[in-house]
């Protein structure tokens, strides 16, 4: 106890004292620029490395191959080339625990980044948004800015938090804008399943054909449709490409679907009498929902009556009244 009381009137002397606080605030920008230049390095190291070039190179074709490259990289030839400094630098940053890294990895699988390299370009990501900002702040504002020494730490803490916070919150955005438009798309590609098997289609063939139509008006659930055609032709049995999709987009709707699907193959009945049933009550589902959202208007829509609506309702019926029996008091001498 003695000892750090001793420490911490040490330290309040040195923060007293502006030289030792100055020399504190060099010694810090020492130690984050020597950080960076390591970072740096350890960055070229993992590209010059032919190994690893090859590595990706090989992965980045098979990705290509596979036909997820147009979702993998977003941006063209510019998420590539992102990608590509990014994926190094998250190399080292994986978890070593396989639990760990396969729950990051399904999260961005349905956030539609299925591309072999996305788990070490989130991770470098996150250690450019972390380490960066802090060093643009630390090396081109507070030096210009004369703020205390509590108030430069908080702002570097800050922005390397929400730099570490930013890309878990995209995963998360992504992850729900996604789910949202394969939810959207899924009742016009139920319709089309319908038509397609009873026209004498057989499962397969007709999700690859309801694919090709969906292609302009549901790129996402077509995307997946198509994936899923690949994986039979390549092999895959019909069952086990039905519970990857439904693992990868994390739909209930889907779930719902996959799980009507393999009982019926199950069971041996008829896959289009299951689908229109399985149709009808989406449909019964999707119509509760609106009715659900229709009954909360009115609940939500009191507190903006009570506290913006009310106010101006008042102010302009009672206003004059209350004018003019203030003028009327102040006649009479009240």
């Amino acid at each position: 106890m003695d000892a750090l009381t001793s420490l911490l009137s040490q330290l309040e002397e040195w923060l007293a004292d502006p030289e030792m606080v100055q020399l504190g605030f060099s010694a810090l920008l020492g130690l984050t620029i020597f950080a960076l230049m390591i970072a740096l390095l350890l960055l070229l190291m993992g590209l010059s490395d032919p190994l690893r070039r090859r590595l990706r190179g090989l992965e980045a074709g098979a990705a290509t191959a596979a036909g997820s490259a147009s979702v993998a990289s977003a941006g063209g030839a510019k998420g590539a080339g992102v990608s590509q400094w990014l994926g190094p630098m998250g190399e080292r940053l994986v978890p070593n625990k396989e639990e760990a890294k396969n729950r990051i990895a399904q999260r961005l699988r349905r956030a539609g980044k299925r591309s072999p390299g996305a788990v070490n370009v989130f991770y470098g990501t996150r250690l450019a948004l972390t380490v960066l900002p802090p060093l643009l702040l630390l090396t081109l504002v507070i030096p210009f800015v004369r703020l205390p020494l509590g108030v430069n730490l908080l702002m570097l803490g800050a922005t390397a938090l929400t730099g570490y916070l930013l890309p878990v919150l995209w995963l998360e955005r992504e992850t729900k804008k996604r789910t949202r438009l394969l939810r959207r798309g899924l009742p016009d590609a139920l319709d089309l399943l319908v038509v397609c098997t009873e026209a004498g289609l057989g499962l397969g063939a007709a999700i690859q054909r309801v694919a090709q139509d969906l292609e302009v008006s549901h790129p996402e659930l077509a995307d997946e449709l198509h994936l899923f055609s690949m994986q039979t032709r390549a092999g895959m049995d019909s069952k086990e490409a039905l519970r990857d999709m439904e693992e990868r987009t994390g739909v209930e709707d889907i779930r719902g679907l996959v799980t009507t699907l393999l009982q019926s193959m199950r069971f041996g009945t008829s896959i289009a009498t299951t689908l229109r049933i399985y149709a009808v009550e989406l449909r019964d589902k999707r119509t509760q929902e609106a009715e659900e959202l229709a009954a909360k208007i009115s609940t939500k829509m009191l507190f903006p009556l009570i506290f913006c609506v009310f106010p101006s309702f008042f102010v302009v019926a009672l206003g004059p009244p209350l004018l003019g029996a203030m003028r009327a008091l102040a006649g009479a001498g009240y």
